[in-house]
C-alpha cells in the first residue's frame, strides 16, 4: 500500500497531546533502546470489531519520526477479527514506542465508537431508520468521535449549536410555546434548518403546524411513536431519541421513524482493544 501523509490532525494539536505524555522525554525508551534505535511493530486486533482512527494514529507516529513508515492493512470502517493485523510500522524507537500510547488511545476510542455504531446499524438493517450521533462527545474530540461514527455506518447529526437550530423544552418555555420559539428562530436566522423536540402528540401537532422540517420524539413509547409517524405522514422527518439501547432499537425502528439518535455511541463508549507488538530491526 502507498504511504500517505495525514492532514486530519494539525501538528499543534498533536504536540499538545504528546506534551501531556512525554514531558521532557520518554525515559524508559531512551534508557533501554536509545531514541534512534530502529524498530518495527505490528498492530493486532484483540477482538472482533470495526476499525477507525488509523490516519490519526499515523499522524501521531510521524510527528515524532517524520521518516516512520506506516502501512495500514485495512481501511477505516473495515470489519476485523481478533488476531488480525491492522497495521505495520517501522522507524525509530522514539517514534514507534514513545508515540504508541497516544496513537493507541486515539485509535482504540475511535474503533470502539465505530464498533458500537455498527452494532446499531446492523440491528436496524431491515428498516428505513438511520442511526444518528449527538453532541455528547469528549470536549476537543468531537470531530474524531463523529468521524468514527461515520466509519461505523452511522450518520453525523449537527456538529454544534451553529449548524442546526434544535428547539428544546427550555427554549419553548422561555419563548412561550413551540410556535413562538420557531418564529423567533426564523426571525433571527431565516436560513438555518430547525428541529423541534416533542414529548407528546399535542406537541407533535404544534410542531407540524409550525411547518418545521424535523421533529424529535423524545422518550416516547413505541406506540406513541407509531401514532406520531401516522400523524406526520411524511410532512416532516422524525427523530427518535432518549434511552435507546440494543434491547429497544428494533421496536423503535419498526415504528417508521426516519432517524434514531444515540448518545451512548460517544459518551460512554468502550475502547476497542488493539495491541502493539514490537521487534528490533537487526
Amino acid at each position: 500500500m502507498q504511504q500517505e501523509r495525514d492532514t486530519t490532525l494539525d501538528s499543534a494539536r498533536i504536540d499538545q497531546w504528546l506534551a501531556e505524555d512525554l514531558g521532557p522525554g520518554d525515559v524508559t525508551t531512551r534508557a533501554t533502546l536509545g531514541a534512534d534505535r530502529a524498530v518495527q511493530a505490528s498492530w493486532i486486533a484483540k477482538a472482533d470489531g470495526i476499525v477507525a482512527g488509523l490516519a490519526e494514529a499515523r499522524a501521531v507516529f510521524q510527528r515524532l519520526d517524520p521518516q516512520l513508515i506506516w502501512q495500514a492493512e485495512v481501511a477505516d470502517g473495515a470489519r476485523v477479527r481478533a488476531g488480525q493485523t491492522i497495521a505495520r510500522l517501522s522507524g525509530t524507537a522514539h517514534g514507534v514506542l514513545s508515540g504508541e500510547r497516544l496513537a493507541l488511545n486515539i485509535a482504540q476510542r475511535m474503533s470502539g465508537i465505530a464498533t458500537e455504531t455498527r452494532r446499531y446499524v446492523d440491528a436496524v438493517a431491515g428498516y428505513a431508520a438511520r442511526i444518528l450521533d449527538t453532541r455528547k462527545t469528549v470536549p476537543g474530540l468531537r470531530d474524531l468521535d463523529k468521524k468514527a461514527v461515520a466509519a461505523g455506518g452511522g450518520t453525523n447529526h449537527r456538529f454544534g449549536l451553529y449548524d442546526l437550530a434544535m428547539i428544546k423544552d427550555n427554549h419553548v418555555a422561555a419563548a412561550g410555546g413551540i410556535a413562538a420559539a420557531v418564529a423567533a428562530v426564523r426571525g433571527y436566522a431565516p436560513d438555518i434548518a430547525i428541529e423541534v423536540e416533542t414529548t407528546s402528540l399535542a406537541e407533535v401537532d404544534q410542531a407540524l403546524a409550525a411547518e418545521v422540517p424535523m421533529i424529535m420524539l423524545d422518550n416516547m413509547a413505541p406506540a406513541m411513536m407509531r401514532e406520531a409517524v401516522a400523524r406526520v405522514a411524511g410532512r416532516a422527518r422524525l427523530e427518535a431519541s432518549g434511552n435507546v439501547s440494543q434491547a429497544s432499537i428494533v421496536a423503535i425502528a419498526a415504528t417508521g421513524v426516519d432517524f434514531i439518535s444515540i448518545g451512548a455511541l460517544t459518551h460512554s463508549v468502550m475502547a476497542f482493544d488493539i495491541s502493539q507488538r514490537i521487534a528490533p530491526i537487526d
